[in-house]
């Protein structure tokens, strides 16, 4: 048995050549050459194998056959880590009774499982190898290009991926750092294995239907909370990333964009609450926050176009007005974001560094002894939020629209607070507190949308401004009991 570490990356296509040069350059870079890999995927019709979490597959290399499992593994950030089992064959099919017994689940049906095998998909690329010795380790650098094929289904295959051979496993995220340098690229969840199944229309799509509060380990330990936090942010950021790369529903990109722009503000907040937010990952954070100004203005045009426009109601020319936000969304370029956002080296290099400290935080080198108990702990952050909140906007202001949208990254932070901690607190009374503050976001939202219809109606003369204004100062009205309500709410910290 192998226990295989790895670090995947996807990359685009254009920057292959780049990345060679890169790596046959690079200090004790030893090349390995180019081998051409086809790979069939097996598993029953029932997906047998997969609900016991492995993967098996057969492959051709050199004109030679062999046969891989890999049971239960880990995935973290992007570093995979899982067992797997390798056996040399003479048959396209795989065998399984020449992998070890003690590795089949208890009461298993071996012999209908054999039988009953069946090829899903198949992974066929060129893989071109490195050797290079980083301090005292040895890493395998693998590039792979080709493509997946499930029937008439087609995904393309380019990725990197750093395979510890000897030494530590900080090693895969130094020499990932240095390639990130000059070479974009986005953290690799999926494996082959997956992303085959997926094509093959053999697991569910992913899907986010509801983000719920972070589970929060119950012992009351502040390391294993701040490595959940970081694992938990992670893990949703790369679910929103691929929802992202298929989806084709307006509503849903503005929603899932939310969504991602909230994982990555909470594990910026997590660092900070931890001392751990340095000035280089703070320009990182700083870079990928204005890559995602579009998100707000997206947000505010969806939400006023959502169930048929009906917050448009008795607005002059309404179908004119909704086509001039239509176009103001397609001005904005969604369709290509993320594809821009993913060419900028800085994205890749955050999601490393978030890696990296979520490895140090799991191998205890940040002690944290200066800080309380985790209870403790939220508490304080709970009520220092709620302070903060209460000293910009004060009971005793009167608050205009431009006031409300200055406060809204502080509202944003402190609801991240308690969405963060809030497994920790009893729910009703959280809701209770909660509700109020969450209407009083929403309602920023929408009066951002307001603005944005401000300056489409002076651009394109729609005549809609006493509507605005009574528009607005309705809202308004709402907001301020909402938000002298809120502040009288008793705390359930």
């Amino acid at each position: 048995m192998d226990a295989e570490i790895e670090l995947k990356l996807f990359i685009q296509p254009q920057h292959h050549d780049l990345l060679i040069k890169i790596l046959n350059e690079h200090p004790n870079s030893t090349p390995q050459g180019l081998k051409k890999l086809t790979n069939g995927y097996f598993d029953t019709d029932d997906l047998q194998l997969r609900r016991w979490d492995m993967g098996l597959r057969v492959r051709g290399f050199d004109n030679q056959l062999e046969q891989t499992i890999k049971t239960a593994g880990r995935v973290v950030g992007g570093i995979h880590s899982r067992p797997e089992y390798n056996v040399s064959i003479n048959q396209k099919t795989p065998i399984l009774s020449r992998f070890p017994k003690e590795i089949w689940p208890t009461a298993n049906d071996l012999d209908r499982v054999s039988t009953s095998l069946t090829c899903i998909f198949e992974t066929n690329f060129e893989r071109q190898t490195w050797h290079i010795y980083l301090n005292d380790s040895l890493i395998e650098v693998a590039l792979d290009v080709g493509e997946i094929i499930a029937q008439d289904n087609v995904d393309p295959i380019c990725e990197l991926e750093f395979e510890l051979l000897a030494g530590d496993t900080s090693a895969l995220i130094q020499l990932a750092m240095q390639v990130a340098i000059s070479v974009p690229f986005r953290l690799g969840k999926a494996s082959k294995a997956q992303r085959g199944y997926q094509l093959a229309g053999k697991s569910k799509p992913f899907s986010i239907e509801h983000i719920d509060y972070v589970g929060l380990p119950k012992n009351n330990n502040l390391p294993q909370a701040l490595s959940t936090l970081l694992e938990t942010g992670l893990e949703r950021w790369q679910l929103i990333e691929n929802i992202l790369t298929t989806s084709n529903d307006i509503d849903q990109q503005s929603a899932l964009w939310g969504e991602l722009r909230r994982c990555v503000r909470l594990l910026r907040l997590s660092l900070n609450q931890f001392g751990l937010l340095n000035q280089q990952t703070s320009l990182l954070f700083d870079h990928l926050e204005r890559a995602l100004e579009f998100v707000g203005p997206l947000q505010s045009c969806c939400l006023l176009l959502q169930d048929g426009a009906k917050m448009l109601a008795n607005i002059n020319d309404k179908p004119l007005v909704c086509q001039q936000l239509e176009n103001h969304i397609n001005s904005m370029s969604i369709s290509t974001q993320l594809m821009s956002i993913w060419q900028q080296p800085e994205y890749g290099q955050l999601q490393l560094t978030l890696v990296d400290l979520l490895l140090t935080t799991e191998n205890g080198q940040h002690k944290l002894d200066n800080y309380p108990e985790l209870g403790l702990f939220a508490n304080q952050l709970q009520q220092s939020s709620w302070k903060r909140i209460g000293k910009l906007m004060p009971i005793t202001a009167k608050m205009d629209s431009g006031d409300y949208q200055h406060v809204a990254n502080a509202l944003d932070e402190s609801i991240l607070v308690g969405f963060a901690y809030g497994e920790m607190y009893p729910a009703k009374k959280r809701e209770a507190f909660r509700a109020p503050w969450q209407d009083l976001a929403l309602g920023i939202s929408t009066l951002s949308a307001y603005k944005i219809l401000r300056l489409l109606s002076e651009r394109h003369q729609l005549n809609i401004e006493t509507w605005l204004d009574n528009k607005e100062t309705s809202l308004l009205f709402a907001m301020e009991q909402s938000r002298k309500s809120a502040l009288k709410a008793p705390i359930y910290w």
